[in-house]
Order: C-alpha cells, then sequence, then structure tokens
C-alpha cells in the first residue's frame, strides 16, 4: 500500500510494481488517516509512507499506529532524510527507509526485504555523513571495554555507574580515555559505528532484523549530544 502526497507519483509506483508479482499491491491513499484505516481493514504486507506530510506529523502518527501495525512493515521514502531522522524512525518501529532519488530497483529491493521481514536503509542515508573508521579495542583496558559495551547498549552515565559498582564522575573519565584512544567523537560516534556495522557494505539490506529493544538502545545512544559523555 502507498500513502503518497502526489498522485502522480502514486500511480506511477502502482504501474512499476504491476510487473512484480511477488509484490502484493493492495491501493493508494492520500492522508495518514486513510492509511490508519486502510490498516485496520487489511493488514498489507508493506506500507509506504511520503515523509512529505512532515516529519513530525509521521512520527506522531508512528505513535499512534504503533500497536496496532501487526505485522505490516511501514517504509519512509522523502526527497530528504538525513541520518537523526532515519535513527528516529527506527527507533518507532520503521522497517525501511530511502529516498524518493532511489531508481526503481531500490525500490523493488527495499519492498521485498520488508516484506520478508527484514529492516532495510539506503546505503546512501550512511554515505552523507562524516565515516568514523572502525576503531580497534585492543588498546582498551578490561574496565574501558565495559564502559564501551554498555555505551553501545543505550545506558547513560549514571545507570553505567550503577551497572558496574562506579561513580558517575569515573565513567566520564572513562570515556575520555576512551574517546582518546579510539578517535571517535563522543557517543555518536560509538553508536554510529556500532549501527553501520549491521549494514552490508554495496548493499542496502541490514543484516540482521533489529528488535523494538535492541532499535531503542541503539537510537538512544546516538541521539544523546556528545558532550553528554563528559558532563
Amino acid at each position: 500500500m502507498i500513502c503518497e502526497t502526489q498522485p502522480i507519483t502514486a500511480e506511477g509506483i502502482r504501474a512499476a510494481l504491476g510487473r512484480c508479482e511477488d509484490l502484493e499491491f493492495s491501493g493508494v491513499v492520500d492522508s495518514l488517516g486513510a492509511a490508519t484505516e486502510q490498516l485496520r481493514r487489511e493488514q498489507p504486507e508493506w506500507l509506504l509512507i511520503d515523509k512529505s506530510f512532515g516529519a513530525q506529523a509521521v512520527l506522531q502518527w508512528l505513535s499512534e499506529i504503533r500497536g496496532s501495525i501487526g505485522a505490516t512493515g511501514v517504509i519512509i521514502w522523502g526527497s530528504a532524510i538525513t541520518e537523526p531522522e532515519a535513527l528516529r524512525l527506527l527507533q518507532m518501529g520503521v522497517k525501511g527507509i530511502l529516498r524518493k532519488s532511489a531508481d526503481l530497483a531500490t525500490l523493488v529491493g527495499c519492498l521485498r526485504a520488508v516484506a520478508a521481514g527484514a529492516n532495510w536503509m539506503e546505503d546512501a542515508l550512511f554515505r552523507d555523513a562524516p565515516r568514523s573508521e572502525s576503531y580497534s579495542r585492543s588498546e582498551l583496558t578490561p574496565r574501558e571495554q565495559q564502559v564501551l559495551d554498555l555505551v553501545e547498549a543505550g545506558m547513560k552515565n549514571r545507570e553505567i555507574a550503577r551497572e558496574l559498582g562506579i561513580r558517575p564522575g569515573t565513567v566520564k573519565i572513562h570515556l575520555k580515555h576512551i574517546f582518546e584512544k579510539t578517535g571517535v567523537r563522543g557517543r555518536y560516534g560509538l553508536a554510529l559505528n556500532q549501527l553501520r556495522g549491521r549494514v552490508t557494505p554495496g548493499s542496502r539490506t541490514m543484516l540482521t532484523p533489529m528488535g523494538p529493544v535492541e532499535t531503542a538502545a541503539a537510537v538512544q545512544t546516538i541521539m544523546l549530544p556528545a558532550m553528554a559523555a563528559i558532563r
């Protein structure tokens, strides 16, 4: 199913998908409210949502339908999607993210992956932001490795301190050393490296589906400002 602001675009996708016998097409709607009603009636395999409805409107809609979406895989596409937006969408349960500049083969690949239950993100979303080099843990002390694992799991400094039985100030010191040894700038860099490691180079399909808890942890880590790590 397609929820699109531009009727011509929606009809173009409908015509193109008509040649894909393995993709079930259940119709076109022109508003988020209509998409909700359609979801309640038939639970399509996938639902392609136009980000042009507005980022906040789409996030609000995702929050409202989250408990009733069933097995339908929601895909967001738009003319411009930033990494922070993409990560927020993943947190809200979106299964696929791509841009409207993607070619037909890319769109079809996304729809097929989501229909099969996979998570999918266009690799161009990663290329647009500076890519940190993969870092080695070999220079980290055992305690620093423990702190890094908990940061990547989405924990805040006070939570890490409670988990390890140390003071929050000690966590800050460990993080400072981690940043210095790995060359990664802040929590954003650590979490982004973790997420990028889940994507096959040269392809656009996530290696393994991310569950709600795992996704929320990764996104919580990424959305924290880098400076929060040393406050």
